[in-house]
């Protein structure tokens, strides 16, 4: 008993201190490819979709990491670029959020301020994913 104990204590101190599991942990994983221009989505562990994104174009960035769904907004408008529509937003490192877009015939190619781009259907399509499965069984990995 004193053991299971002991691991319950370690894991709430991890969570206390932002540790993230690894995507291997999640029911969903969405996979952004950024030398692909790409999005993988799997749910558990299974891949469910792939999709053409547009990420930061020269002179921005897209972080790189292993993150977890914040702030979620079926609409929702840019704050610092002009109003820009952004729906069906999945915030996910500050600013930057996972986003439909109007700009379809930039997918696949870098073209955001660093948000990740999606085709308004697969945008739709992924927030419901996340609201079904939950924000604490989703992870969205970035990589190069």
């Amino acid at each position: 008993m004193r053991s299971v104990i002991s691991f319950l204590f370690v894991l709430t101190c991890l969570a206390a201190y932002g540790y993230v599991a690894p995507a291997e942990a999640a029911s969903v994983v969405a996979k952004i490819d950024l030398s692909e221009q790409r999005m993988h989505v799997y749910v558990n562990g299974v891949q469910r979709h792939s999709w053409l994104v547009s990420t930061a174009r020269k002179g921005y960035r897209t972080p790189i990491g292993t993150f977890r769904p914040g702030r979620m907004h079926q609409r929702y408008f840019s704050k610092k670029y002009h109003g820009s529509p952004m729906p069906h937003s999945v915030f996910f490192h500050g600013g930057y959020a996972i986003h439909g877009t109007d700009a379809i015939k930039s997918l696949g190619r870098p073209a955001s301020h660093g948000c990740v781009r999606l085709h308004p259907d697969n945008a739709r399509a992924l927030f419901t994913l996340i609201q079904q499965s939950g924000k604490q069984n989703t992870r969205i990995v970035v990589t190069r």
